[in-house]
Order: structure tokens, then sequence, then C-alpha cells
């Protein structure tokens, strides 16, 4: 007998329908499986086999085809096993099919029958409403994060019986899909860190809150023990609260990663990722013969830290370029192109040079040359790529013992999400949310200048050496700066500020 069960792959970023199509009939016993299938698709017939026959079912030697469409695809991952094993009780008569017309099955066997978690359950869940089902079957542990997905009933299964049970009295699927987790489905997004533990350093949380207010990327150089970290690690304390809508999407990317934490909970809080500067490229921007996001795509809608810049490979840092302009990742494969969400803001921390010290000669030991070397590990298209630069400057003992309560993290949240409302009443309708996404036209129409001012940023381009990228880079920090002050229109103070945000570069890489 003929039997087809509905479910739900993944390829790259979104899921996509699979039918799942199997015929019990006569012929040389024994079960085979076709539709361009990975190694651990095709394993599955023998976790099927044996989940069945321990959940209690025995059947005849027949021939067992099975069939997953779309056949032009190919078909990763272990959330076929359940959808097979169902379709193998519907193809053998054990149970009624016509039940699951409306329905998809997504989920991993045990061999003892029980049903496993699986990844990406977010993205699958999403498509399977799109394409119009109305019930989807899950394994336990995976339906509190179904449950994101609104407009869709999520059945937890714990095991094929229980899926049986299900079948043959629809009635009990009713309560099944409203059952809620004890636990509260989400994290709080409260933070143990703060802004007010940070002692001295007026002038880097300055430029972290302009660049947080933009969406700016931002380079911090000094010596080592200067606090770059320790600023750039409470970042996402002042950036605003996720959206329903940004938790939902940060959270697929974490999903398809198996990197949600237990039970279901979707993230709140903004991703912090700060790899290692050993990552190789393919793990920074993703890929692999399934190709699965990396670090920049974890980091979307939040804060990618470099640590120690010059020390990640010249290959690596450059493979940032078209991400950052983009924002989102593209890989090219055989079997077509994946896209994967690269939306964060980057925060690099360095040494001006390998012992940590220059300029100051007085404690700086490498050569002029060794210096070169080291910030020419960072390339000029990068360099034009980040809006503020800002120096850490060695703090004091008097700093250090200040004990006046430092400006917390919530009153910089309170300027940021101010700055934040001026800019999306400026940008509705125009598909852009914050000053660093401007383009050419925006920049003509909201960053204008006085003729004073003109003349004046005219010298300053021509004696700094400006490319055009930089030029209206400068800008948009100007246009962030005004926005933080509440001002309509850019003034010179606005414009200077940004202007020594990009003098460091010319201090360091020009001399």
């Amino acid at each position: 007998m003929f039997c087809k069960v509905n479910s739900v792959g993944l390829r790259g970023m979104e899921g996509y329908s699979v039918s799942v199509e199997v015929d019990v009939g006569e012929g040389l016993p024994g079960m085979t499986m076709v539709g361009v299938l990975s190694s651990e698709v095709r394993e599955a017939q023998d976790r099927v086999r044996t989940a069945l026959k321990n959940s209690g079912y025995h059947f005849r030697p027949r021939k067992v085809t099975v069939n997953l469409s779309p056949a032009d695809i190919r078909k990763g991952g272990t959330g076929f096993d359940f959808p097979i094993a169902v379709g193998m009780l519907c193809a053998y008569e054990i149970l009624d099919a016509q039940n699951l017309k409306d329905a998809v099955l997504i989920g991993e066997l045990g061999l003892n029958g029980e049903l496993k978690p699986v990844k990406g359950i977010l993205s699958m869940v999403s498509r399977a409403r799109t394409d119009g089902y109305c019930r989807c079957f899950l394994p336990k542990e995976n339906a509190g994060e179904g449950r994101a997905i609104k407009g869709i009933q999520i059945v937890g299964v714990e095991n094929l019986r229980q899926m049986a049970e299900f079948m043959v009295f629809p009635h009990r699927l009713s309560t099944a899909g409203e059952e809620e987790d004890t636990e509260d489905g989400e994290e709080t997004d409260d933070y143990e860190t703060d802004y007010a533990q940070v002692q001295g350093q007026i002038l880097m949380k300055r430029a972290t809150e302009v660049a947080v207010a933009g969406y700016h990327n931002l380079l911090y150089i000094g010596p080592a023990g200067g606090g770059k970290t320790m600023v750039a690690e409470r970042i996402p304390t002042i950036m605003p609260s996720c959206t329903p809508e940004e938790c939902l999407e940060i959270s697929k990317v974490y999903s398809i990663c198996g990197l949600l934490p237990d039970r279901g909970k979707l993230l709140r809080r903004r991703p912090f990722r700060s790899p290692h500067h050993s990552i190789t490229g393919r793990a920074l921007t993703g890929g692999g013969r399934n190709p699965v996001p990396g670090e920049m795509s974890l980091a979307s809608g939040g804060v990618l830290f470099l640590d120690e810049f010059p020390e990640f490979s010249k290959h690596t840092i450059d493979m940032m370029r078209q991400p950052l302009e983009k924002k989102k990742v593209v890989l090219s494969r055989v079997s077509g192109s994946f896209e994967f969400p690269a939306d964060f803001m980057l925060v690099a921390a360095m040494n001006p040079c390998q012992c940590g010290y220059y300029p100051d000669r007085n404690r700086c030991r490498c050569s002029e040359q060794q210096v070169r070397r080291y910030l020419g590990r960072i390339s000029k298209p990068i360099l034009d790529r980040i809006d503020i630069c800002v120096e850490a400057a060695p703090v004091s003992f008097e700093e250090l013992q200040n004990v006046r309560p430092q400006e917390s993290s919530g009153e910089i949240r309170g300027r940021v999400e101010a700055a934040r409302k001026i800019q999306a009443e400026r940008f509705k309708g125009m598909g852009i949310s914050f000053n660093s996404e401007m383009k050419e036209e925006q920049i003509r129409e909201y960053c204008g200048l006085k003729k004073s001012d003109e003349q004046f940023f005219r010298q300053i381009y021509e004696n700094m050496n400006l490319s055009a990228r930089a030029y209206g880079r400068i800008l948009k920090v100007s246009r962030t700066i005004a926005d933080l002050a509440g001002e309509e229109h850019i003034d010179h103070g606005h414009l200077c500020e940004a202007i020594s945000y990009r003098s460091l570069e010319d201090k360091y890489w020009h001399n």
C-alpha cells in the first residue's frame, strides 16, 4: 500500500516542504530509500526499523520503498526519522494517514522508539505555517520552541506509541497542542555587568555610546590592560531590548546551530560573540557541506567582538568586507546559494604594536618596521568600514580609587533609545533603521553642513587623504552625534567629534 506523510527539511536558514512517500509491495524483502539523501538520512532506515520493533510493531517481510520528494534537493539531518516511521505504519495499514493531511511531522528516533529533539525547529515550523498546515507533531523537547511560531498547533510527542494514540483518538489533539512548559519560555534581558563598574575611560564610553546609537562599527586601540575588553563586554547592556520579531530572528540562527537554551527558551538578550583569533574563515562566515551559520550570523542583531584584532589571519579579516556592507553572508555551492544574516555591530580591539606601548618610545621596544608590519595586518578597506576609532588611554591611580558612582548602563541606554527613536521616525518607510545604513541620497538629505563647515571639512578631507567611503561615514557619525544631542542639524561641534574618531587612523597607519 502507498502512503504519504508531510515533513519539512532545512536548507540554510529556510525550511522547505518534503513529502515522505512510503510504498509497501511485493518483491524481494528489504527497505530502499531514495531522494538524494545524506548519510545520516540513509541511516534512518536502521533507526526506524529498530524503533518500530522496540515499540511493539512487527511487520511481514515486504519490499519497502521510501522516497523523499523533491528529489532534486539533497536531504540532510535526522528530522525525517519520525515521518518515515509513521509512514511505514500507515503503509502497513496499522494507522490511517487521513488524519495527517493537514499536519507535518519532524523528529529523530531513538532505538527504543522515543523522539529526540532536532535543530532548526523555528525555521521548519515557520515554513509549515507558511505552507498552510494546521498542525505540527514535534519531539516534546522541541514543542516549547515550536510554539513561538503563532498560527499553527504544536503537538509534543514523546514516542511512537503516543503518536499512534493521537492518530487513533484524534480528539486528544485539541488539548495536546495547548500544553505549555511549566518554566518561563524566555530568557530575561537583565545583565550582571554595568558601565557603572568601569572607572575612567570617559572617551571610550562616549565613543561606544555614539557607536551603539547609530549602529556604527567601532575600533578600540591602546595598550594592554586599559579596559578595552571591559568596555566592549558591556555594550549589550546599553543596546535597546529586542523586539519580539528580533527575538525570533535571532533565535532562528541559534536554533539551526543547536545553541538555544534548554526547553526551547527563546533568546531575548542581544548576542555578544567573541571568537578566538585562531578562528577559521569558514567558522566566521559559516559553511560546510550542508551550510550552517557562522559567528557573523550568530552575532546578527548584536555585537561581534574581535579582540586582538591584528592576530586574526588577514584572509579571515578581509572575508568580512562584503558582509559588513551587505549585512548578510551569501555562500555559493554547486547545489545553490545559501544566505545567512550578518546584521551585526563590529567591535574590535587591538594593541598599537606587539608590545602594546607604541607610540610611547620610553616603553615601546618595537622598531618602526615591526610596528608597520603589525598595523599592516589591518587592511585599508577594513579600516574604511570602521566608522569610529578611539584610543584607550591609561587609567590613572586617582580614577581607580574614585568612589563616586559612575554613569550606569541604564542612563546611557536611555539616550541611545532616544536617538534610535529619532532615526526610526526619520527613515520610516525607507527600508533602513540606522544612520550607519544611509545611502548617498539620504546622506545628502539628512547630513547637510553649513557653508563654513563645508570649507572646514574640505580641508580635513584633503589633509587626511580620506576616501569617499570615509567621507560618508564621518557624516553619518556626525548625524548620530547630533541625534544624541537632540539637534535637528549638524553643527561644528558634532562634525569635529566625528572627525576626531577618524584621526587615530592618520596617527597610527599614516606615520
